[in-house]
């Protein structure tokens, strides 16, 4: 992660063959494109690496997290139950709907405490939405209990773990809809783009209608398609898709790139009794795009962050004092500053979650280093990378 960094003859041939024959968008202009489908073409891969029936490629992770909520019944006045810590856009795809972001501790997976979940559930409860941050995952079979117990929809926000796996299935494909992020930096990158995968025939049917304007695709003029629902752009276009397509069909040499230099620090850093990983949950396996790990305190993990920076061991995270992704710094949400009104159900859940603490949360990410796993990185490189970091931590403890 990220794929950027390997792009080469491939992309340039996808994005080529998409100029030539000039057509960008991914509907319609059948006479133009001469049988090139870019976007149709990756959502089938997709879907037999996935091992799904439907995927919808979106024009971005967020656009992505919001269709998938919308299919699913999601709207004004609902409440999605989600974890502290997770990317601004989780929340912000909660609110585009007028539904509620209610945030919930997590636990040592770095995603949400099932019984922080359950205790949250009240009726207005629509969705949990697990977030697998940093390349792994919640307790997935606890979540999905909980959701069947009280009949609320299980959403898989997997924008930051495609590759990933929990007991034999691919992160994304376990609840009633999954997403991916496709931007620059994620581990398959289209630039900018994202997807929805189900295995629900009337939610990928929703899907491909409401990110396209409500256009129901039936006939193959598309001014006289029929809008049977309201819906909004999130289209992808075919530029993007191309550069993802020719990304994707090298899913496996990516993924096992990240193992391997993944392996290499852990391996290093385990020699250090202080060093105490993310727990996996039973039966899973990460995408390994980020290795994390957890140190005594919140002083020595601040003081390890800096050296990181001072040394050169860049993109390490301390997202405890990240403004991006955990709570404690997204004032915006809290403060509930918005370009326009938000609803009276809306304004006062935020308010709410303005009161509450997260002692916790704040335990587990006030200790918490997560770092990037490079693909270009050379395997030299990886060794002394490894090796440096577990100098700079012996020396701060």
């Amino acid at each position: 992660m990220p794929g950027f960094e390997l792009f080469g003859d491939q992309e340039r041939h996808e994005v080529n063959d998409v100029l030539q024959n000039g057509v960008l968008m991914r509907y319609g202009f059948d006479g133009m494109r001469n049988g090139h489908w870019k976007a149709k073409e990756l959502e089938v891969l997709l879907q037999e690496k996935l091992k799904v029936k439907h995927a919808q490629l979106l024009s971005s992770g967020t656009a992505a997290v919001t269709v998938a909520l919308a299919v699913c019944g999601v709207g004004a006045g609902d409440e999605v139950i989600m974890p502290t810590f997770t990317f601004v856009a989780s929340f912000e795809a909660v609110i585009a709907l007028g539904a509620i972001p209610v945030l919930v501790d997590i636990d040592d997976t770095l995603t949400l405490d099932p019984k922080a979940v359950e205790a949250a559930i009240t009726t207005k409860t629509k969705a949990v939405m697990p977030v697998h941050m940093c390349g792994s995952m919640a307790n997935l079979d606890a979540l999905r209990d909980i959701c069947v117990k009280h009949n609320l929809k299980l959403v898989e926000d997997a924008c930051q773990a495609i590759g990933g796996t929990y007991k034999g299935k691919y992160l994304g494909s376990i609840g009633d809809a999954g997403t991916f992020s496709f931007d620059f930096v994620k581990t398959f990158t289209c630039g900018e783009g994202g997807a929805v995968i189900t295995n629900n025939v009337n939610y990928a049917k929703l899907a491909d209608q409401y990110s396209d304007h409500g256009h129901d695709h039936q006939g193959n003029d598309r001014g006289a398609e029929e809008h049977p629902y309201l819906g909004y752009n999130y289209r992808i276009s075919e530029l993007n898709a191309a550069v993802g397509l020719a990304q994707f069909k090298r899913f496996d040499e990516f993924i096992q790139l990240q193992k391997k230099h993944y392996t290499i620090i852990r391996n290093e850093l385990s020699k250090i009794p202080e060093v105490i990983f993310r727990t996996v949950p039973a039966g899973g396996e990460e995408s390994y795009a980020f290795i994390n790990f957890f140190l005594p305190s919140l002083e020595i993990t601040r003081k390890v962050a800096a050296a990181f920076k001072t040394e050169g061991i860049d993109a390490c995270f301390h997202y405890y004092d990240n403004n991006w992704h955990y709570v404690r710094r997204w004032q915006h949400l809290l403060e509930a500053k918005s370009l326009f009104p938000l609803s009276s159900e809306l304004t006062a859940g935020l308010a709410k979650l303005n009161q509450q603490e997260f002692k916790q949360s704040d335990d587990f990410i006030g200790r918490n280093l997560s770092c990037l796993i490079k693909l270009g990185w050379t395997e030299s490189q990886v060794q002394e990378r490894a090796e440096k970091m577990a100098g700079i931590i012996i020396k701060s403890i």
